[in-house]
């Protein structure tokens, strides 16, 4: 099978390095590389495995088929057009970091489906164990990782939008870039030795500025709205799903079937996700994004248990709930795996950008929620650096740019490099709406499409069954 034939050959091409860093808690993810990018030399490699540290891998056949791998040629001084100041590339260092998860995803899954149908929980056996993150309490790594989130807006380097990286992330995987190709798209960045492997996930583009504008504000709208999209009795014909029910009032069963749809973005994220644990067995996986983009990630990362840096996402805890992910309750004894990267001024991720008279309702968006999972890292950009609240600085190169190009505090005076990461404590969003069974009759249990539970189980066969042929 053609399928089969081509995981071969990827996971012949795939050679693996273990090299133990020397001390400390944190690890540079750094490889010392010729220009024709031959092998590779390892400078204070990550390991492949730590004690104590258990590689990040799901379970799943592939579903999808990646593009070619593209190999990037380094920066060259002089040629980056207005980022001169990001010419250099940095490293990106890794620490431990303890997380919890569903022991078994396919069981996960179903338990999801059974939650969806029945409204009960079913128990699930969960593990804990130590994986190799993202430090996100040094700055440059997660200035790295922006320029990792903003090149899944560009097809290759050639583009102008393309931010130099570290030489050691020279090949990339796009996915969703064919010409026919119109929703979720970004890049698979993986290390010379397939240790590491970074999804990144493009955010919305806006109408009419490209091809997946328009299932990029479908799923905004599906992900992000109180009520499929709902802001007010003029946007009756323009909902993305039929849960309103008259007045403030939305029926939750509805709410939670319409996620399941081939069209919302988490389901191709969740196919592809498995489609690189097969390609990558062993990897440690990290998810990054921005806006849109990065909401999935976080999505994907409750759905996995993979460390995820999100910036600038809308408040994506409701979709969760909707779709029945697990949600981490703050402890002081568990390390949460999600990270979201904001600052003040930008009214998307707080939630400000709502109302009917709004300039995201002008547009067509209803981004009405605000509640993260995970922690938050806020930087306060408002009170400390005078600026105005505005859509224009909910771009990925102001994050770059502007936010994360220097320390926040002075470090040398005990100031912090990047904002503490802090739970968002009393969040509430929604809180005009009421959500019950309004669209079926009392009495009668809530049922899902047979073609939705077959979707959903299609989603977590397990890793020894059949073959899909790619024709």
């Amino acid at each position: 099978m053609l399928l089969s034939t081509i995981c071969t050959v990827f996971l012949l091409a795939s050679s693996f390095i273990a090299a133990r860093a020397e001390g400390g808690d944190a690890y540079d993810l750094h490889f010392d590389l010729a220009y024709d990018y031959g092998e590779a030399t390892a400078s204070n490699v990550l390991p492949e495995t730590l004690p104590g540290i258990a590689p990040i891998h799901g379970s799943g056949e592939p579903l999808i088929i990646f593009n070619s791998r593209k190999s990037h040629s380094p920066p060259i001084l002089g040629q980056q057009g207005d980022k001169p100041e990001l010419i250099r590339p940095d490293r990106i260092r890794a620490r431990p970091m303890r997380i919890s998860r569903p022991r078994s995803n396919p069981e996960f899954q179903r338990a999801r489906l059974h939650s969806m149908r029945h409204s009960q929980n079913l128990l699930l056996d969960w593990e804990t164990i130590d994986v190799l993150g993202p430090d996100i309490e040094d700055r440059i790594t997660l200035l790295e990782l922006a320029k990792v989130t903003g090149n899944a807006y560009a097809l290759n380097i050639s583009q102008p939008n393309w931010y130099p990286l570290d030489p050691k992330w020279n090949t990339s995987i796009p996915f969703g870039w064919g010409i026919e190709e119109d929703g979720f798209r970004g890049h698979v960045f993986v290390t010379a030795d397939n240790s590491t492997v970074i999804l990144s996930i493009k955010g919305t583009t806006l109408s009419g500025a490209g091809p997946t504008a328009k299932k990029d504000r479908f799923n905004d709208n599906r992900l992000f709205s109180c009520c499929c999209g709902y802001v007010n009795w003029s946007w009756r014909m323009s909902t993305v799903c039929n849960c309103h029910s008259g007045g403030y009032r939305c029926d939750n069963q509805c709410l939670h079937e319409a996620l399941l749809e081939d069209s919302v973005f988490y389901n191709t994220g969740v196919n592809l996700y498995n489609n690189i644990t097969y390609l990558y067995p062993t990897a440690n996986i990290w998810i990054v994004g921005h806006s849109l983009g990065g909401a999935l990630a976080s999505l994907l990362g409750a759905t996995f248990g993979a460390p995820v840096v999100a910036f600038e996402s809308p408040g994506e805890r409701l979709a969760a709930e909707r779709l029945h992910l697990p949600i981490t309750v703050p402890s002081p004894y568990t390390e949460v795996s999600t990270y979201h990267v904001y600052h003040t001024a930008d009214p998307i991720p707080s939630g400000a950008c709502t109302g009917v008279h709004s300039l995201c309702a002008s547009g067509g968006y209803a981004l009405e929620t605000r509640c993260h999972l995970g922690k938050t890292i806020l930087y306060d950009t408002i009170g400390k650096l005078g600026w105005g609240a505005s859509l224009r600085k909910h771009t990925i190169k102001t994050i770059v740019t502007q936010v994360l190009n220097e320390d926040w505090e002075d470090v040398s005076a005990g100031g912090r490099a990047v904002p503490e990461a802090v739970y968002e404590e009393d969040c509430i969003e929604c809180f005009k709406w009421e959500f019950g069974d309004y669209k079926k009759p009392k009495g009668l249990s809530a049922e899902l499409p047979y073609s939705n539970e077959q979707e959903v189980l299609s989603l977590v066969s397990d890793i020894d069954g059949p073959q899909h042929d790619i024709s």
